[in-house]
């Protein structure tokens, strides 16, 4: 569980560095910034804070933010019945942002989460600057991080199943819980 006052400052800070980057929010926008601790209940070290610009049947846009040193836990996005998964595009918009996916272990910038090392087993790092793009198939084991900068991102998919993605640390949970309102904020 996150304090209202925990919720509310990662939001704020949030919606500063998206406009600090350059990119225009309406009030409306800024009414829908929510944030994600996976029931880790230390938001600043494992969440992520998301802005849903747009969502329909077949795709979706978000703005994504990262606090500085701020990790998204490993997950993916498997096939469901006749839908094969959600599909994503990551473009990075600001900060210092660093992926990890399959592949070879290439992993020199980023850190693993204290006490997290079976929780984050996907070592290719990517380090994506500004304009930067990655494609992430469906299924795809991925995890991100920022620096210290922070980082701000879209993320362009196909029809959003978030609240069928796996994990691989056994202690995620899919609500966040805000001093007892439960929310499925990612």
């Amino acid at each position: 569980m996150i304090t209202k006052e925990d919720f509310k400052e990662v939001c704020e800070t949030s919606i500063k560095m998206i406009e600090d980057a350059g990119l225009l929010l309406t009030e409306v926008d800024k009414s829908k910034m929510t944030a994600a601790d996976f029931g880790l209940n230390h938001i600043k070290k494992e969440g992520v804070q998301i802005l849903t610009m747009f969502q329909t049947e077949r795709i979706a846009g978000k703005i994504l933010v990262l606090l500085p040193n701020q990790t998204e836990p490993e997950h993916w996005h498997p096939t469901v019945g006749d839908d094969a998964g959600k599909e994503e595009v990551i473009r990075a918009i600001s900060g210092n942002l660093r992926f990890y996916i399959p592949g070879k272990d290439t992993f020199k910038e980023g850190f693993i989460v204290d006490g997290k090392e079976e929780c984050y087993t996907m070592r290719n790092e990517i380090v994506m600057k500004p304009g930067d793009q990655l494609v992430l198939p469906a299924g795809t084991k991925h995890w991100f991080q920022a620096g210290e900068e922070g980082a701000v991102m879209y993320s362009f998919s196909t029809t959003v199943t978030d609240l069928n993605d796996q994990f691989t640390d056994p202690d995620i949970v899919r609500e966040t819980i805000i001093e007892g309102i439960t929310t499925n904020a990612y």
